[in-house]
């Protein structure tokens, strides 16, 4: 094959039928077509990988020797120089290409590479090479769909590998655990009035638990009370048990989900849970459990028992993935509060997998008239300071009505933090809402309250318990709730920063 220059100092083909050639076979497959510029082992890497899934590639580079190896192996390589606008428009404008990727080692060829590339084909999805993040802003600027940086490609890279043993032999301390525990049982204990991101997750790690041969049991206390929450245990057939209905003295262990000790759950002092996995910022530093795997930057405790059972490699039947999804997508309000990458890797390994008829059913069930009575009252008795809402509703049955209300309040224009609250017989209810960046709202809760009762949460969702002690014996209702009203109110305004007696719309 002949080769001349171009005055411009530019490489091109003295026979363009050369080049012209292959790319009219390519066009006639109906195949998907992809043209990397530039072939260095980034290039020849990608190169690789698209010929797998039997992707047409064409690769274009300067170097006669790199063209000589590609084409040894069977690629499909011509000699040119992508800076040169003639060349490359040449090609453009033969074939239609999926995408082009512009991988050069040199950073002004890429560059004219990009600015022709949108001259000729403005429609085409160009992926390019960038050696240092200012160039990377350059070449966003000039076009780029996308930018690479090597480095940050391997850095990812070794970060997931790093990731993957870490994971690996987190499972591997699990299920030595809960093998030892064969010949007894597993007390799961996850925290009171449990969500379907609780309920999962025990779910979840029930199913490992009988993976080793290991029997166990969901605990829990308080009252499975939204609507939703009940229609998720219902069509699931999940089975669990009242923690005050069991003997603990029957179990061999116990795990603690979607909690940790010290804060919302049943587990009685002094025993110490040999199973911690949660997703919410401890409330004690102290633990010295055998397991641990908390993680705070996670939205959803059903991911990390997703990546268990990703890890472990064990079937998903679609009932455990229905709920684990569920558990995911209402923890993280549909993705939209407090999401990680590996909620959304999880969600996205879970979703072939989920009865999705059921989930519909599960995620709208009828509204219960107690609800409707709990949100008529919260918006009824709302009283506003600034951007903040707070709102007793009185006496409740259904802690989870709270749940509703506060996130239908938070709704309200001009409202961004939210406390709604509630009393039965022997507790006051108190669950928070926050769209205010500058609040966490779930450690608000806990300076007001974790000192009398348990709190916690996260940054834009917290809830807390506190006993009504001397108070539960009074028969004056109206004078409780006032009292109750004022204590929660003047608590909670003060840790906020606001005086109690300032004015209240």
């Amino acid at each position: 094959m002949e080769w001349t220059v171009h005055k411009g100092g530019f490489p091109i083909l003295a026979d363009k039928v050369n080049v012209l050639e292959p790319l009219q076979k390519i066009k006639d497959t109906g195949t998907q077509t992809y043209l990397i510029l530039g072939c260095g082992s980034i290039g020849l890497a990608t190169a690789k990988g698209l010929k797998e899934h039997e992707y047409n590639v064409l690769i274009v580079d300067i170097n006669e020797k790199v063209v000589e190896s590609l084409r040894e192996q069977n690629m499909d390589a011509f000699l040119g120089d992508i800076g040169d606008p003639t060349f490359l428009s040449d090609i453009l404008r033969s074939t239609q290409f999926n995408a082009v990727l512009v991988l050069g080692d040199d950073p002004v060829s890429n560059q004219r590479a990009l600015g022709t590339i949108k001259e000729v084909s403005p429609e085409t999805y160009v992926i390019v090479r960038a050696v240092d993040p200012i160039e990377q802003e350059t070449l966003k600027e000039k076009g780029a769909d996308t930018v690479i940086l090597p480095a940050e490609v391997v850095a990812k890279t070794i970060i997931r590998m790093v990731e993957g043993v870490t994971l690996s032999k987190r499972t591997d301390k699990l299920l030595k655990l809960l093998g030892e525990m064969r010949n007894g049982k597993l007390g799961i204990i996850l925290h009171d009035s449990p969500d379907p991101d609780a309920i999962a997750s025990g779910l979840a790690l029930k199913y490992i638990a009988d993976s080793v041969g290991t029997k166990a049991d969901i605990l829990y206390q308080g009252q499975v009370g939204h609507q939703v929450n009940r229609a998720f245990v219902n069509l699931l057939d999940i089975e669990m048990k009242r923690i005050e209905e069991v003997n603990l003295d029957e179990y061999t262990g116990f795990a603690l989900i979607d909690t940790a000790p010290g804060g919302n759950n049943a587990l009685p002092e002094g025993i110490e849970p040999d199973i911690i996995i949660d997703h919410h910022p401890p409330v004690r530093t102290d633990l010295s459990s055998y397991y641990i795997d908390i993680r705070p930057g996670t939205g959803a405790c059903s991911t990390i028992l997703t990546k268990y059972i990703q890890q472990l490699g064990l079937p998903i039947e679609k009932e455990l993935a229905t709920a684990l999804l569920h558990g995911i997508r209402t923890d993280t309000q549909g993705f939209k509060r407090n999401t990680s990458p590996a909620d959304l890797t999880a969600a996205a390994f879970l979703y072939p997998l989920v009865d999705h008829t059921l989930l519909s059913q599960i995620e709208t069930p009828p509204m219960s008239t107690e609800t409707l009575d709990v949100l008529g009252e919260a918006i009824r008795n709302r009283m506003i300071k600034g951007s903040y809402l707070i709102s007793n509703v009185g006496f409740i049955r259904d802690r989870d009505a709270l749940v509703q209300a506060a996130d239908y309040l938070l709704n309200l224009e001009g409202i961004s933090t939210v406390i709604v609250f509630g009393l039965d017989e022997k507790k006051i209810h108190i669950v928070g809402r926050n769209k205010d960046v500058r609040v966490n709202i779930g450690a608000v809760l806990q300076e007001a309250f974790g000192d009398i009762g348990t709190a916690g949460g996260h940054s834009t969702a917290g809830a807390a318990q506190v006993p009504l002690g001397v108070f539960s014996g009074m028969k004056d209702k109206e004078s409780l709730l006032k009292l109750v009203g004022d204590a929660v109110s003047t608590r909670f305004f003060s840790k906020i920063g606001i005086e109690n007696d300032e004015k209240i719309t």
